[in-house]
C-alpha cells in the first residue's frame, strides 16, 4: 500500500502554501497537478477529492485510524499536516494562538483580497469599467501589507524567531503580487523592507525554494 500523501495542486500561491509545508516537514508525497485553465478541477475524480473544485487537496492514506483522508482547504491541509508531524506549529499556548491568528488573516483576509486585486488589475476583461474594483482593491492591498510590514518589525518570522504554518501560508501570496500581478511598483514593495526581507530569507531556504515549483508548468 501506498502510504504517501496524495497532493493534488498547481503552483500558485494556495497551492505552494502546501507543498512548501510537505517539503518542510519532509513528508513523503506523490504530486498530481491539476491545471485549473482545463477544467482538471471540474472532473469526476477530483470532485470526489474535494467537492469544492479548488486546489490544493491532499488524500492522506493513514490519516483517520488508517483508513484515507481527504482533505480540502489550504489552511485546514496545514493544520493536518502539523499536527500529523509536529512541526511548524508551536506547542506554547501563546505562540500556537499567533499561529493560528495569522494562518486565519492569511486564509480568510490577505489571499481574498490579494486575488482579487489580481483579477481587477491583471486578468478582468476591459469590456467592464474596471475603475471602482482596481481602487478597491488595491487600497485593500497596501493596507495589508502594511499590517505585514509591521507584525514582522524586529522578528525573523511572523510570530518571532519560530517558522511556522502561517509563514508558509502567507509568504507565497507576496510573491504572487511580482509573479504574477507585475504590482511591484503599484503596490510600493520597495517601502515593505521587513516584507522583503522576509520574503528572501525563507526563499533561500532549499525545502520552501523546491515547494514552490511543485506542480508547475516547467517542472
Amino acid at each position: 500500500m501506498n502510504s504517501n500523501i496524495q497532493l493534488y495542486s498547481l503552483a500558485t500561491p494556495n497551492g505552494q502554501k502546501v507543498s512548501i509545508a510537505l517539503e518542510e516537514m519532509g513528508i513523503a508525497y506523490d504530486a498530481h497537478r491539476i491545471d485549473i485553465s482545463e477544467g482538471d478541477q471540474f472532473s469526476d475524480e477530483f470532485i470526489r477529492i474535494n467537492p469544492n473544485s479548488k486546489i490544493p487537496a491532499i488524500v492522506d492514506p493513514l490519516a483517520d485510524d488508517g483508513a484515507p483522508l481527504a482533505i480540502m482547504e489550504s489552511g485546514a491541509i496545514l493544520l493536518h499536516l502539523a499536527e500529523k508531524t509536529g512541526k511548524f506549529m508551536p506547542i506554547n499556548p501563546t505562540k500556537r494562538s499567533q499561529t493560528l491568528q495569522w494562518l486565519f488573516w492569511q486564509v480568510a483576509g490577505l489571499g481574498p483580497m490579494f486575488g482579487q486585486f489580481g483579477h481587477f488589475t491583471r486578468y478582468a476583461s476591459t469590456e467592464h469599467d474596471l475603475t471602482y474594483g482596481q481602487e478597491r482593491y488595491t487600497k485593500e492591498a497596501k493596507r495589508l501589507l502594511a499590517v505585514l510590514e509591521k507584525q514582522l518589525e524586529g522578528k525573523q518570522y511572523i510570530i518571532g524567531d519560530e517558522l511556522t504554518i502561517a509563514d508558509f501560508a502567507i509568504m507565497p501570496w507576496v510573491v504572487c503580487l511580482d509573479k504574477f500581478y507585475e504590482a511591484t511598483e503599484v503596490l510600493e514593495l520597495a517601502n515593505c523592507p521587513n516584507v522583503n526581507r522576509w520574503v528572501e530569507s525563507l526563499l533561500a531556504r532549499p525545502a520552501i525554494a523546491k515547494g514552490m515549483t511543485v506542480c508547475s508548468s516547467v517542472e
